[in-house]
C-alpha cells in the first residue's frame, strides 16, 4: 500500500500537471474566455483532488481485500479510470452549467470533454507514476520510502 505522504504527491501532481494541459486546450475548443475555462478548472480539480485521494484510497484496499494484492493490471486500470471519471462527472455537472450560464445538455458536453480528456490523462498518468515510484515489494521497502 502507499504511504499517505505518496497519496498527497499523487494526488496533487496528478491535478497541477492536468491544470497546465486542461486550461489552454479547454479555452481553445470551447471558444471561451481563458479565465472562465481557468475557474471551472481550478474548482474542479480541487475538488477532484480531494475525489482522488479519497477513491484512490477506497479502490486499493478493495483491490487489495479481493485480490491480495494493489497491483493492476490493463483492465484494472480501465475500469479504474471509467470509475474514477463517472462519480467525478456527475459531481461536477452542476457546477459547470451555473459557473459558466449555459444549459445542463451544453455542460454536459463540456463535462463529458473534460472526462476524455482526463480519462485517458488518468490512464496515462497513474501508469507512469506507478513506473516512476512503483509500490515497495515488501515491509522492509516500505519503512526505507517512510524514512525518506
Amino acid at each position: 500500500m502507499r504511504t499517505t505522504k505518496d497519496r498527497l504527491r499523487h494526488a496533487l501532481s496528478f491535478e497541477i500537471i492536468a491544470l497546465f494541459i486542461v486550461i489552454p486546450l479547454g479555452a481553445w475548443i470551447f471558444s471561451r474566455p481563458l479565465g472562465d475555462i481557468g475557474i471551472v478548472s481550478v474548482v474542479s480539480a480541487s475538488i477532484a483532488t480531494g475525489w482522488n485521494y479519497l477513491y484512490n484510497l477506497i479502490f486499493d484496499h478493495a483491490l487489495l481485500r479481493v485480490t491480495g494484492s494493489v497491483k493492476k493490471t490493463v483492465a484494472l486500470r480501465v475500469l479504474h479510470a471509467v470509475l474514477f471519471e463517472t462519480g467525478l462527472l456527475l459531481v461536477l455537472l452542476p457546477f459547470i452549467a451555473w459557473y459558466l450560464g449555459v444549459g445542463l445538455i451544453e455542460a454536459f458536453v463540456m463535462d463529458i470533454s473534460f472526462a476524455v480528456f482526463y480519462l485517458v490523462y488518468a490512464f496515462v498518468f497513474n501508469w507512469l507514476y506507478d513506473v516512476v515510484f512503483p509500490i515497495p515489494a515488501s515491509p522492509q521497502d516500505r519503512d526505507a520510502i517512510r524514512e525518506h
